[in-house]
């Protein structure tokens, strides 16, 4: 079967950045090298956000939603649209646009050869403190992931989707998707992409979500992977 991906996009008040969404996303896939669709996660947004998003979805057959009834968070958001999408490949890019829909195409180079490829803001246009609690953040998963990847929270990656149906959920999933592929004993690599400053809105997460919660999750991590369960089929009748 051939390939085609569904780019799931979480959005949570992200009103003053959709109309620059939509437009991004619909000069990709104009050019995009598979069959490419876009589903749109409301987090339980307050402002006009899914009053945008429902005529985005209007104006063309290529961008779908999802309405959670409340704010879930961001790993709620895109393992929902994991589960939801009927494409081979499933991708995921943050609705602020600080990396480039275009850079898909880098990530689609590698795929027939893994089961995620994930980006590596190189030159990023964050706040020293937003940098260095990342950098300090990474530092400490990988010690405990061991995972090889240097910026786990680029908003912008591929994966197989037979591969992301099976991640389980759990709060902070955002920022252990190429361990949680590892478990699965998947293929993962990372490609350096752009980066942009915020244009529009406010970011969504503080110290805490980048540093001291991602510790907490580690904790969490391990005691999956001793727990984690990995199955082949040999035959079926």
């Amino acid at each position: 079967m051939s390939d085609s991906l569904t780019i799931v996009v979480p959005v949570y008040n992200e009103a003053d950045n959709l109309n620059r969404v939509e437009k991004e996303l619909a000069a990709y896939m104009r050019q995009a090298s598979i069959p490419t669709s876009v589903l749109l996660v409301n987090d339980g947004s307050t402002d006009r956000s899914l009053s945008i998003i429902k005529d985005i979805c209007n104006n063309s057959d290529k961008f779908n939603y999802l309405n959670f009834d409340q704010n879930y968070g961001l790993s709620a958001a895109i393992k929902a649209g994991f589960d939801h999408t009927t494409s081979t490949l499933v991708g995921y890019i943050d609705s602020d646009l600080q990396t480039s829909p275009q850079d898909f195409d880098l990530l689609l180079e590698h795929i027939p050869n893994y089961d995620l490829v994930t980006g590596v803001r190189s030159k990023r246009k964050d706040s020293f403190v937003k940098n260095m609690s990342s950098t300090i953040a990474n530092s400490i998963r990988r010690s405990f992931t061991h995972d090889g990847m240097d910026d786990t929270g680029c908003p912008l990656k591929i994966i197989r989707a037979s591969y992301a149906k099976r991640i389980p959920m759990f709060k902070g999933l955002h920022r252990f998707l190429p361990a949680m592929i590892l478990l699965q004993e998947g293929r993962i690599k990372q490609v350096p992409v752009q980066h942009f400053e915020r244009v529009a809105g406010t970011a969504k997460f503080g110290l805490w979500n980048r540093l001291l919660g991602p510790l907490m999750d580690c904790f969490a991590y391990l005691w999956m992977k001793k727990k984690y369960i990995n199955y082949k089929v040999a035959d079926k009748g």
